[in-house]
């Protein structure tokens, strides 16, 4: 610690911080962060945006979240009522206490089993997995309800769009062409439906948001790392993840434990911001450095990755994260970029120039596929053509709506195909769950005091944001895994916000 304090860097990042406190830059950009408070509060047109909406104040009073909080916790109250008839049986039983106590740690279980959930290598990867450890952690977290007596499933919290988007789902499979593929897809939306419900309900306080976020930093960590020896390694480069005309001198992607390196990019887009929240919200510091370590191999990752879209999402993300956590560092941030430009390696900022390059193939070949993606819309706009990439790939193809040398696997846009899927009550399902928790969380961490539930929150926050953007331009559910951790995050965003809340409460 005292080698690091008394680094060269140290001192000269100081120096740069406190001429930067006193400079009029800061002064002018605490002004403007003030004057944009003052319009997201005054303004008639962002205050709609912002406050909670009609729908979302009345949900946790109406007769449908009473009658589906009933039902989700109808087990919990059976197996209370089931402890209270043998209370001594249980209390004389080692293995009943054993399971009661953690059934009280279920989030600090989470933690660890998301961990060990996605770094498993894709050829030995299962979806199954995902639903065994989802319906597990339920039964632990009803097992500590069994003991307590005290803890519900949070219907409340979850909100009314995400319960809306399931329904969606449901329907998804009943209209769907392709039935038995829909259902297979239909357990992949079940385990992230459990992954939010369980996560929302089990955090209580703000050291297991904590131990959640070290969960995904762990992830970040172990993949990033199996990329770092995956390039030291030679990997052999796929000339069908890249166009090599333009691209000539771009080294290969790498994909860690996943599929491809898109699927990489996403998943460290949507866990590197959790990360950074760990290094300035951990106190302690063997925490510090290791989240730091793991933020600087998942950033050194996702440019070997290569992918445009998840880059433009981490910007974005960086973007709303120091906005909402310290918006006066925006303008630090801002010039930090501009300076790293010349640091650059010359692969990535080439692959960056072909963003605007129409020529670029890969640019090139999202249109045919927007425009197929289209074209089930407008023939089936309210239903869709039914859950998964399956039953929209087979009606694309039966009805003849794609037309070009690459195979329609997807819209490669998650608006398009959320909708090309579910009709028009998915699209609004998804389109207002991802905007109810980027508003919960954003409102949350603005009206919160400093601190580690604030941070987490904002990160989730802007996790959430760049992974919208980055869906403009690709479909960031083709992989379950993604999607799982995709919900994950929101389900973080409620939970932060949750607890936001009650410091709220508290402190008034």
């Amino acid at each position: 610690m005292t080698l690091l304090k008394e680094s060269y860097l140290c001192r000269l990042l100081a120096l740069f911080l406190a001429v930067y406190q006193d400079s009029g830059i800061h002064r002018l950009a605490v002004r403007a962060g003030a004057w944009c408070n003052r319009q997201i509060d005054e303004s008639a047109v962002l205050r709609p945006l912002c406050r909670e909406g009609a729908v979302a104040r009345s949900w946790p009073d109406s007769r449908v979240c009473n009658l589906l909080s009933r039902l989700v916790n109808l087990p919990g109250r059976l197996l209370r009522k089931f402890y209270l008839l043998l209370e001594g049986t249980f209390q004389d039983s080692f293995f009943a206490r054993l399971a009661f106590r953690l059934g009280d740690e279920t989030a600090v279980a989470e933690g660890w089993l998301i961990l060990l959930l996605w770094v498993i290598p894709y050829e030995y990867w299962n979806n199954a997995y995902t639903l065994m450890a989802f319906a597990l952690l339920l039964l632990l977290f009803h097992a500590g309800a069994m003991g307590r007596g005290n803890r519900r499933l949070d219907i409340e919290t979850v909100g009314f769009f995400p319960v809306l988007f399931f329904g969606a789902v449901v329907l998804g499979v009943v209209f769907s062409l392709t039935r038995n593929a829909s259902t297979r897809f239909l357990i992949y939306h079940i385990s992230a439906a459990l992954c939010v419900l369980v996560t929302v309900s089990a955090l209580r306080s703000v050291e297991e948001l904590k131990r959640l976020a070290a969960g995904a930093s762990g992830c970040v960590a172990a993949s990033s790392l199996y990329a770092v020896f995956q390039r030291l390694s030679g990997l052999e480069v796929n000339e069908s993840y890249v166009d090599m005309d333009l691209n000539a001198d771009m080294p290969s992607r790498v994909l860690s434990f996943f599929d491809n390196p898109n699927t990489f990019a996403e998943v460290l887009l949507l866990l590197l911001p959790l990360t950074l929240a760990l290094i300035l919200c951990s106190k302690r510091l063997f925490s510090k450095l290791a989240a730091s370590a793991a933020f600087v191999l998942g950033a050194a990752a996702l440019g070997m990755t290569y992918c445009r879209a998840a880059w433009i999402g981490v910007a974005c993300a960086m973007v709303v994260m120091l906005f909402l956590w310290k918006p006066k560092l925006l303008p630090l941030f801002f010039a930090l970029c501009i300076l790293a430009v010349p640091f650059l390696p010359g692969s990535i900022w080439n692959r960056i120039l072909t963003i605007f390059d129409a020529s670029d193939s890969s640019t090139n070949s999202r249109f045919p596929l927007f425009k197929a993606g289209l074209e089930v819309i407008a023939r089936r706009p309210l239903s869709g053509a039914g859950l998964g990439t399956a039953a929209v790939q087979r009606y694309v193809k039966l009805l003849n709506f794609y037309h070009a040398r690459t195979p329609f696997v997807h819209s490669h846009n998650i608006y398009l195909q959320v909708w090309a899927e579910m009709g028009i009550l998915g699209f609004v399902g998804f389109a207002g769950s991802a905007l109810w928790g980027v508003k919960r969380a954003a409102h949350a961490v603005r009206h919160c005091a400093d601190g580690a539930a604030k941070t987490i929150t904002a990160a989730a926050c802007a996790a959430l944001c760049g992974a919208l953007v980055c869906g403009l331009a690709d479909y960031i559910w083709n992989y379950p895994r993604v999607m799982c951790i995709f919900w994950f995050v929101f389900a973080l965003a409620l939970g932060g916000a949750k607890l936001c809340g009650q410091s709220i409460r508290q402190a008034e």
